[in-house]
């Protein structure tokens, strides 16, 4: 029993799989704590495209 355990424990199938698996979500914690501080430059961004594209599909604006 104790050798079946032994050779469970050091069985190395998977480890890849594993690391990556850790990577990825190192990775993803990273982006969704940049994501979480610029989230209000990221709004004032976002809030200029929408009244570019408001001006620009405005007929008023246009001047015909």
């Amino acid at each position: 029993m104790f050798s079946w355990l032994k050779s469970f424990w050091q069985e190395e199938e998977g480890q890849g799989m594993t690391e990556y698996g850790l990577i990825l979500g190192i990775i993803a914690i990273g982006v969704i704590g940049i994501l979480f501080a610029m989230r209000g430059q990221l709004q004032t961004i976002f809030d200029n495209i929408k009244g570019g594209l408001e001006d620009a599909t405005d007929p008023a604006s246009t001047g015909a």
